[in-house]
């Protein structure tokens, strides 16, 4: 597996259930609020594939995406924004309704919303497994995948274009430092094959490490 400079390769990698990662998700016990759940890992890691199968597995649970938080205002310094009108609302038992303000300067429709009831909100995006935000979050995964299989994807969902390299090089000056510094594969509670070679029902199972 290609991983960027410093980033540790996780090891005794198994099939298990998605089922039992659910549970040992939800092994940590909470009244009156949601469980919060960060979903984290690199472009193309297939955070977002992980969470529908997670959120079609645990009725009535919600997502959040950092992409939504840092549109049009940053490629990771958007904790404060997160916390402020997501994750502190979401620990007081209250619904979401957040309108970032880059939403109303660029006259973006609607807000990002979940519903006041939910048993558990994902939090998904490259990012939010990090020290500043530890307090607000009760499990997390991360999502480790080979670069080569990741930049496969990227460019087959967003294409190759000049102006699209210069993004991802601009995004990977910020992404390689931040990573090194809050090292969140290895404060995950679980870490997901995002690329395996072991044979699984991605429908029911997934890859995880020891």
């Amino acid at each position: 597996m290609r991983l960027h400079e410093g980033e540790v390769e996780a090891a005794g990698w198994r099939v298990v259930k998605l089922a039992d990662v659910v549970l040992r998700l939800r092994e940590k016990a909470v009244t009156g609020r949601p469980l919060v759940v960060a979903v984290d890992g690199r472009g193309g890691a297939g955070k977002s594939t992980l969470v529908e199968r997670l959120r079609e597995i645990v009725p009535g649970s919600e997502v959040v995406h950092t992409d939504d938080i840092a549109w049009n205002h940053a490629c990771f310094d958007w904790a404060g924004l997160m916390a402020e009108n997501v994750l502190k609302p979401l620990h007081r038992g209250e619904a979401v309704a957040f309108r970032p303000r880059a939403w109303v300067e660029h006259d973006r429709p609607g807000e990002i919303r979940v519903a006041a009831g939910a048993e558990v909100v994902w939090v998904e995006g490259t990012g939010i497994i990090r020290e500043e935000l530890a307090r607000w979050v009760d499990a997390s995964i991360w999502v480790q995948g080979d670069l080569d299989e990741q930049e496969r994807r990227l460019v087959a969902r967003d294409g190759d274009s000049v102006e699209q390299r210069r993004h991802v090089a601009a995004w990977l000056e910020e992404e390689v430092p931040f990573m090194l510094r809050e090292r969140p594969w290895a404060r995950a509670t679980v870490v997901v094959a995002g690329t395996s070679g072991l044979e699984h029902d991605p429908e029911s199972e997934l890859v995880v490490a020891v």
